[in-house]
């Protein structure tokens, strides 16, 4: 048998230790920040965690300029807290959570806002808004052996140098191991998953020629340069 076409090569993302980490699936944690729920419309105090997806090939690596995307007038950055698994398992107890996590790193999820908000309104699915390409620039992954487990941090996002979001990762509603806990009832969290966990308030809209910078305290930067639209 032969095959039709040459299959995609794998995601490989990068690690401070030198090693590249196959990517096998993106996972998002919606409005994880209570002050970002509010500016959402949503009440935090009421709302479950909940859950949406990315491609793999999604995943640029920091430095990597990105398209402006088709389709939109209103394209937003969304700086987070990225865990990545090494070890799978379905019902995770809280309390073995961490056992799971590789590493930790910055990121981006990027947003077709208009498209977000319009399939929202309607009950579609936010596929247009979230998952496209360069939809989520990473920045390097750092093993927990030499991190640890990233609980308490101060998280921040620039355009063109002027801080647009600036909060603590402790301020997520849900933390890193309920968040694996929970999604683990969903699905066998395999090696190689990524989770995408939240963003602070303070999103908003960039343009060609910006460029963004997500810190968090103890990780390497994710430095992402918006270019004009792709023509083909």
């Amino acid at each position: 048998m032969t095959l039709l076409f040459e299959p995609q090569p794998p995601v490989l993302a990068k690690t401070s230790a030198g090693d590249e980490f196959p990517v096998r699936r993106v996972f998002c944690v919606g409005r994880n920040y209570a002050e970002h729920a509010r500016e959402m419309g949503k009440d935090p105090d009421r709302d479950p965690p909940f859950f949406f997806t990315k491609w793999s090939e999604t995943v640029v690596p920091s430095g990597e300029p990105i398209a402006y995307p088709p389709s939109t007038s209103n394209y937003h950055y969304e700086a987070e807290l990225v865990v990545a698994i090494g070890k799978g398992g379905r019902n995770i107890a809280e309390e073995n959570a961490l056992d799971h996590v590789y590493g930790y790193a910055t990121g981006l999820d990027m947003t077709r806002r208009d498209l977000q908000f319009e399939a929202r309104d309607k009950g579609r699915p936010w596929d247009t808004g979230k998952n496209f390409e360069q939809a989520a620039p990473l920045g390097l992954i750092h093993p927990v052996s030499e991190v640890g487990h990233v609980a308490k941090a101060a998280i921040a996002l620039t355009v063109n140098g002027e801080t647009r979001q600036s909060a603590d990762v402790a301020d997520l509603i849900w933390a890193v191991d309920e968040i694996i806990s929970i999604l683990s009832r969903f699905y066998r969290l395999e090696p190689g998953d990524i989770i995408y966990t939240g963003t602070p308030a303070g999103v908003g809209p960039v343009v060609a020629g910006d460029e963004i910078v997500v810190t968090i305290a103890g990780l390497t930067p994710t430095v992402t340069k918006i270019t004009p639209a792709a023509t083909s």
